[in-house]
């Protein structure tokens, strides 16, 4: 692993309403590790019906950036701010970005909450959810997997089928 690598942590900014796809691009071009967790959703408008991509996490970007570029990111009119904990910007951790990236690859519709969800931490060991890391919750009579980004109080949740199997983490 080359020493660019080792100082890159995941950084969370905050955007003008309705900018991350604008602020993705603007980044990329700098040449920025962008992640703009998405959602796929179906409008239906009276004469037709639409597949509608918007982002998962409204006004909130991801980015695997060293320190230099961190800041060069914050010079995007669009970009509010980097996210902190007391003085320094907050990192997030890689096992949360990956699971969350996992977990959007699978063809299953993803529901938002805001605030956290306690629980048994799990890696799913089977099924198309196999290697995901989250939190087992019980909600109507089913388990669901919660994958938390903590540092923007937000869970994605799935349901999970009776077939799939888990450990304890």
């Amino acid at each position: 692993m080359d020493n660019t690598q080792v100082n890159r942590n995941w950084y969370v900014l905050y955007t003008r309403p309705r900018s991350e796809f604008k602020v993705e691009r603007s980044l990329r071009v700098k040449g920025i590790d962008v992640f703009l967790p998405v959602k796929k959703t179906i409008r239906q408008w009276s004469d037709r019906k639409k597949i509608i991509t918007s982002p998962l996490f409204t006004s909130y970007i991801f980015i695997h950036t060293d320190e230099k570029e961190r800041l060069l990111s914050l010079e995007d009119k669009l970009i509010i701010r980097c996210l902190c904990d007391g003085r320094k910007p907050a990192v997030v951790p890689e096992w949360q970005i990956e699971s969350l990236k996992m977990m959007l690859q699978r063809d299953i519709e993803p529901k938002i909450f805001e605030g956290l969800v306690s629980g048994d931490k799990i890696q799913i060991t089977s099924g198309s959810l196999k290697g995901v890391n989250g939190i087992i919750i019980k909600k109507e009579n089913s388990n669901q997997l919660a994958v938390s980004i903590e540092l923007i109080n937000r869970t994605v949740t799935v349901h999970l089928s009776d077939e799939i199997s888990f450990t304890k983490i």
